[in-house]
């Protein structure tokens, strides 16, 4: 793949949206590789995380907001954590995503993101705290993917990974004061 390099698009309207989204300059970033090599689903990403900053710096936005490596990043920010220059990559793939949705590029993989992302919110400001069975049937309810997972909850509940029965805890007020704060 021929890149080529526009320069309205380093410094364009979505460069600007990057930077106004995740308080980062891509530029800072050398290309060390680090934060690729640290990423624990690497594998799993059409590109790689050191390549999409440098998509971003090139102004390849087009690229990198179709790409399914924005939605498999696990925000578990290890490799902000590596970045010698700390070049805040998590926030990047954060504000790509929220980019990525507003743009209308967002794929499968963002359906079952967000999905996910609204349903853990969802149960925690329910209840205060995540629990599973709410978690998992609001994910599947959102997501589609109502049977794919039912063989194995018998098992769960035997074993006593799986309580039907929600258990809020007493600071449920304090918790939603938090998500109303957050403006949720």
């Amino acid at each position: 793949m021929a890149i080529t390099i526009d320069k309205d698009a380093i410094d364009g309207p979505l460069a600007r949206e990057l930077r106004g989204l995740s308080d980062v300059e891509v530029v800072d970033c050398y290309q060390c590789g680090k934060c690729s090599a640290g990423c624990p689903v690497v594998d799993a990403m059409d590109i790689l995380p050191n390549r999409v900053i440098r998509l971003a710096q090139l102004g390849q936005f087009d690229e990198i907001l179709r790409s399914k490596t924005i939605w498999l990043c696990a925000s578990c920010e290890t490799c902000t954590a590596r970045c010698p220059r700390e070049v805040d990559i998590a926030a990047v793939m954060d504000a790509l995503r929220e980019m990525s949705l507003k743009a209308g590029l967002a794929g499968k993989n963002a359906r079952e993101v967000t999905a996910f992302h609204r349903a853990f919110l969802d149960t925690v400001w329910a209840f205060g705290r995540m629990q599973e069975f709410s978690l998992v049937g609001d994910y599947k309810m959102r997501s589609g993917k109502f049977l794919q997972d039912v063989l194995v909850a018998p098992l769960m509940f035997l074993r006593g990974k799986l309580h039907f029965v929600p258990r809020p805890i007493k600071g449920r007020k304090e918790v939603r004061e938090i998500f109303k704060k957050c403006g949720y």
